[in-house]
């Protein structure tokens, strides 16, 4: 048997990258999953169609979740797809890397980080995590970084660094308070292979990370997905204020 099946689940952030291979995971595993996207409205379509080509069940619901009132949306849309929400997952985060984002000055890039990356997520969790508390159950799963604690050079690092601490110190005091009927976690991806690996980190920068890391290779978003999956499930049933590094072994 699949190890969600019958469960729902939102996955914010899901039109790429991590997000998408959390969500495709969750669906092949037999969940009915919300697929959250703020502007890749196409991305995140073609996912839900891809779910639905191979038995899935998915929906895609545009919401920003920088916003409260965009998380009220998506929270009443998820509670109108699904009916309950068994699972959530804080994936979304703010691009300071690539695109026009990257040629934002330092405040702006800050701001961004912490509107999405910090407060989304503990508006998410604060505004779901009653509903799961009135049922008696609920898993949440939020992203941190795996170098957030152990520190990386350079201005970006420094800010992102901040902020994927400050979720997972939120993480840790949210799983004490709303245990013991709503499981709280942490996924901390290192290097992944995602939009930035691709397009900014060339030649000898990206040949220097691989080095870094014991397993030789940067990891895929299906390696994190996987992870999600095992966290979300029943097998994870005793596991609370945990943080789970994907990193090849990196920290």
């Amino acid at each position: 048997m699949s190890r969600l099946q019958h469960k729902t689940a939102v996955v914010t952030g899901a039109s790429s990258g991590i997000g998408c291979g959390i969500a495709g995971a969750f669906a092949s595993e037999g969940a009915h999953v919300i697929v959250n996207y703020n502007r890749s409205e196409q991305a995140a379509r073609q996912l839900v169609a891809e779910i639905k080509e191979q038995g899935g069940q998915a929906s895609a619901v545009q919401a920003d979740i920088s916003r409260q009132d965009g998380i009220d949306r998506l929270l009443e849309k998820a509670q109108t797809l699904l009916g309950d929400i068994d699972i959530w997952v804080n994936n979304a985060g703010a691009d300071i890397l690539t695109g026009e984002n990257s040629a934002a000055d330092d405040q702006q890039k800050l701001q961004q980080l912490i509107a999405v990356d910090l407060m989304g997520t503990i508006n998410c969790c604060w505004s779901v995590v009653p509903l799961m508390q009135n049922r008696g159950r609920g898993v949440i799963i939020n992203m941190s970084w795996d170098l957030a604690i152990h520190g990386f050079a350079g201005r970006n690092p420094q800010m992102f660094a901040a902020v994927k601490a400050g979720v997972l110190g939120f993480s840790k005091s949210l799983a004490r308070t709303c245990a013991p009927d709503v499981r709280v976690n942490v996924l901390a991806p290192g290097w992944i292979q995602t939009a930035f690996a691709d397009e900014a980190m060339a030649g000898d920068y990206y040949q220097a990370r691989i080095k870094e890391i014991p397993m030789q290779r940067f990891g895929l978003a299906d390696d994190v997905a996987r992870a999600a999956v095992y966290l979300a499930s029943d097998e994870a049933a005793y596991i609370t204020a945990e943080v789970l590094n994907i990193n090849g072994g990196l920290v």
